[in-house]
């Protein structure tokens, strides 16, 4: 038998469906077993009205024939179409004065869509009305309290449904209190009509979207621009349908991974951390309907998480929150929070040493050398001190991923053992402010809170942008051809690329390049050392891109003898920086076995390796065609630039040299004041200890 007008009747929905149909058209709920089957007044049938047969041949009895009426009604015969309901698209019944979906009425007709309509626009008309229709609107109103409201999607579920039909949501425990929230009128009007435009919104029509109500802080939240991106370009029919029906299975975790995916694109930070922040799965990945949602295949694929996404758009920041996980065991107590009245006096020292260099080539420089070292007293606190204060200080996180998964630093036992050169990775904010906060760090321990250095980065790379993009630009041809890349690049192309370079040193907050660590190395006049990471990998060990990052920045735009020697190091883990500093060293014997050096017992000297652990030399940044060459050439250009001097084992190393007598006073007093901290926990660990002690010689 055909399905020639004959359909059964959802009991969530109350959508009339195909009578082959085992799940709702509309809900997808479960057809149930009593359904009710109902004919179509406009199409014309031989069969009884209140029996039908099945395929098999037996007949079956409409559980509510005597309770329904079953008038043949006076259109039954028209050939009306169905009128669109203007909230929620549903087709009703052309008769029908309200929607059977969502109970708005039916939109005033103009002058020229009826002939019962006056022109003054006035509602039309309404015809006799349909029993099934007045029947099918009366039983909505009766059972409207017995429904509860799904707080994850909205929609109203039955009664006996333990979970929401659309999205399996669990049923609430407050249906009381839901129940008595129905009973109030003027709210539960209010409700259905934000009900009634919400499932307008989705359905694509030409009315305002708006995201889907929900509680209190999830109303807050903004979906609107992944509502519209799903729409555009889904005129059709089926296509709505389906977006629809994507959307009712959306739950609220699936909207703030779409909405951090279109916040990674557009650089919202917010949009990534309120993901991160709710416990969302960093390696989740885009299904085929979320990215058919989302509806921009220029910037979305299947498979893509916020990883593969900050890399394609080259979001630093983002990566930073994505896959730097900060060590939550202790509470950060840096020198800096410690002493906020010398960290703003050394603040202004920084801004007051800042000049500007006359001439063609008018980069600002610091006019201080200044080397951050963590103090030797260190040494002199108990063991449990001694790990609160690492634990408060460091990054363990940083420190594990740069010396055990991959050997970064501190791979050298003579440099780590003998010559007392381990590196310690200082804790750094997760923002986009981490490379310029490094630095500061590395230098003076403070962070760069007033953008001071980013000013300075900003003015030097537009004062003298004629010189930095010459360099980029020799650069990065060079470095394209060399790993097999050959393309050329139109003027305009260089120029925009440029502009964008430009643009991230002047937002606060924005991630940097290894171009703007070059112009850094001029600020300070000094060369930078950056360890870090090769390749960016995901959760599970796959590589996703290359770093770039590590290697030696040198001031090869000044003059020699208008620089200092000495460097200082940075680590790079995964869109992260970290200020990678050493611990004084009172002058033992055995602090420069092996280079032969003469130093008073003041100076501490730190040897940084220009290797990596397979004895490869440091690839050394922004060099020209004339500087380009091999090993042997690049090396003698490190030991112009750099105090350098080999190791017993054979190990090309740069010295940097810091003296307590040579750091400025307001660092040494804040370190002094930071660290009279711990000493005061001493006394009680002492105490504690003796007191364990007796009670030993007591037993």
């Amino acid at each position: 038998m055909t399905e020639h007008g004959l359909k059964w009747s959802c009991e969530y929905c109350t959508y009339e469906n195909w009578p082959s149909a085992i799940k709702c058209t509309m809900c997808r709920a479960q057809r149930p077993s009593g359904a009710i089957i109902t004919e179509e007044p406009f199409k014309s049938s031989s069969s009884n009205v209140g029996t039908i047969e099945r395929s098999g041949g037996s007949p079956l009895i409409c559980p509510d024939s005597s309770a329904r009426p079953r008038v043949k009604s006076s259109f039954s015969m028209e050939n009306g179409s169905k009128w669109s309901c203007q909230l929620c698209t549903y087709l009703n019944w052309p008769r029908a004065i309200r929607c059977t979906q969502c109970l708005s009425h039916r939109r005033t007709r103009s002058p020229t869509e009826s002939p019962q309509s006056s022109g003054s626009g006035l509602r039309s008309i309404p015809g006799p009305i349909d029993p099934c229709e007045e029947y099918n609107d009366r039983n909505k109103l009766n059972i409207k309290g017995q429904h509860w409201t799904c707080s994850a999607c909205t929609y109203e579920n039955g009664a006996k449904a333990k979970k929401c039909v659309v999205c399996d949501h669990p049923t609430p425990n407050n249906l009381d209190a839901i129940e008595l929230a129905d009973t109030d009128e003027a709210s539960s009007i209010i409700n259905e009509q934000d009900r009634a435009r919400w499932r307008g919104s989705c359905s694509g029509g030409n009315s305002q979207r708006r995201s889907p109500p929900m509680p209190k802080r999830d109303s807050e939240m903004d979906f609107q621009r992944i509502e519209l991106a799903g729409a555009v370009g889904s005129k059709d029919e089926l296509d709505l349908k389906k977006l629809k029906q994507i959307k009712n299975r959306m739950r609220k975790t699936d909207w703030l991974f779409l909405n951090a995916c279109v916040g990674v694109v557009e650089g919202d930070l917010s949009a990534v951390e309120a993901y991160k922040n709710s416990g969302g799965d960093i390696a989740r990945q885009l299904s085929a309907d979320e990215v058919r949602l989302l509806n921009r295949p220029s910037a979305f694929d299947v498979g893509y998480t916020l990883v593969h996404l900050s890399i394609r758009f080259q979001r630093q920041d983002m990566l930073a929150i994505l896959l730097t996980e900060v060590s939550q065991h202790a509470v950060k107590c840096i020198p800096a929070m410690v002493c906020p009245e010398l960290t703003e006096q050394i603040r202004r020292e920084i801004a007051a040493s800042m000049h500007q260099r006359k001439g063609d080539f008018a980069c600002y420089f610091l006019t201080d050398l200044v080397t951050f070292t963590l103090p030797a007293d260190i040494e002199d606190l108990p063991p449990p001190v001694q790990e609160k204060l690492f634990d408060e200080v460091l990054d363990r996180d940083v420190q594990k991923e740069l010396e055990e998964e991959s050997p970064i630093i501190n791979w050298s036992l003579e440099l780590g053992t003998r010559l007392d050169s381990r590196l310690y990775a200082l804790w750094n904010r997760t923002a986009g402010d981490c490379l310029l906060d490094s630095v500061l760090q590395a230098t003076w321990g403070i962070y760069d809170k007033d953008s001071v250095l980013r000013k300075a980065l900003h003015d030097s790379l537009h004062d003298c942008s004629h010189w930095f993009y010459s360099r980029w630009k020799e650069w990065e041809s060079w470095y394209s051809q060399s790993f097999g890349l050959h393309f050329s690049l139109r003027e305009e192309q260089w120029q925009e690329d440029w502009a964008f370079i430009l643009s991230l040193a002047s937002q606060p907050g924005a991630s940097l390049e290894q171009t703007h660590i070059f112009v850094l190395a001029h600020i300070l006049r000094r060369p930078i050392i950056v360890y870090g990471v090769k390749y960016y990998k995901s959760f599970r060990g796959e590589t996703l891109g290359y770093t770039r990052f590590q290697g030696v920045y040198l001031p090869l735009l000044w003059e020699q003898s208008f620089c200092w020697k000495s460097p200082i190091a940075l680590g790079y883990t995964r869109g992260h920086f970290s200020a990678l500093v050493a611990m004084e060293n009172d002058g033992y014997d055995n602090r420069g076995a092996g280079a032969n050096l003469n130093t008073d017992d003041d100076v501490t000297v730190t040897f940084l390796p220009l290797v990596d652990s397979e004895r490869k030399l440091l690839h050394i940044h922004f060099l020209s065609a004339q500087e380009l060459g091999n090993e042997d050439q690049q090396e003698k250009l490190l030991r112009e630039w750099l105090d350098c001097c080999v190791t017993e084992g054979g190990v090309l190393v740069a010295m940097q040299k810091s003296s307590r007598r040579r750091n400025h006073p307001l660092v040494t007093q804040m370190m002094e004041k930071w660290l009279d901290g711990y000493r005061q926990i001493r006394p009680c660990t002492a105490l504690s200890d003796g007191e364990e002690d007796e009670e030993d010689e007591d037993e």
